[in-house]
């Protein structure tokens, strides 16, 4: 072998190594639709496996990063509890400094400050003893009435192909590219075996 010929061994076994770990990832998405070639019929993977990825994800999705279960536990957080009420209090309050006096202007000249304060608290310490009920009832019914599994299968299920490759190619583009050069690297050692294994040979014949 020539000097030329040791160069471009691990050259073109590292253009190869590249090249099939390329085609391979394309294969993942390509073709996007079903094409007859001969006897087989060919697809990308995720293009013809979209409905089981819709299900995993859907199952996903609802088992381990968003149940009914987990808002039902954020919303009986304290805090969470705490902005609900404040936000109830400021409504009682803007209604019984506002739009009561407007609505009912004869029966509030006789209810001075103190009074709207005290109906005020009053409605607090109702709206404090219902509230984890009211959230829980809610709840019931959120679970009864939304099934995010059902719910993100359907969305991951009509997403277009196109879609789908921009969608997980901008999430493992840096994945996929390390897969490409695993291979180009690989291919690069190989030819370099290769050649010593050709140097080995020759020395010994």
């Amino acid at each position: 072998m020539t000097i030329y010929s040791y160069i471009l061994l691990p050259l073109v076994a590292g253009g190869i190594g590249w090249f099939t770990n390329w085609i391979a990832i394309k294969m993942l998405f390509h073709p996007r639709k079903k094409i007859k070639v001969l006897f087989f019929e060919i697809q990308g993977i995720f293009p013809k496996r979209q409905a089981l990825v819709a299900e995993k994800i859907g199952q996903m999705v609802a088992n381990e990063l968003l149940s009914v279960n987990d808002i039902r536990q954020r919303l009986n957080k304290p805090g969470s509890l705490d902005a609900i009420n404040d936000n109830i209090e400021d409504k009682i309050e803007e209604y019984l400094e506002v739009t009561f006096p407007a609505k009912y202007p004869v029966v509030s000249l006789f209810m001075g400050k103190k009074a709207r304060v005290r109906l005020k608290d009053d409605f607090m310490h109702e709206v404090h003893e219902i509230t984890p009920m009211v959230v829980d009832k809610y709840m019931d019914k959120l679970e009864n009435d939304i099934n995010i599994e059902q719910i993100v299968k359907e969305r991951v299920s009509l997403l277009s192909p196109v879609t789908l490759e921009k969608l997980l190619m901008g999430i493992l583009k840096k994945e996929f590219q390390f897969v490409e050069w695993v291979g180009a690297a690989l291919g690069l050692v190989i030819g370099v075996v290769q050649i010593l294994i050709d140097v080995l040979i020759q020395h010994n014949t």
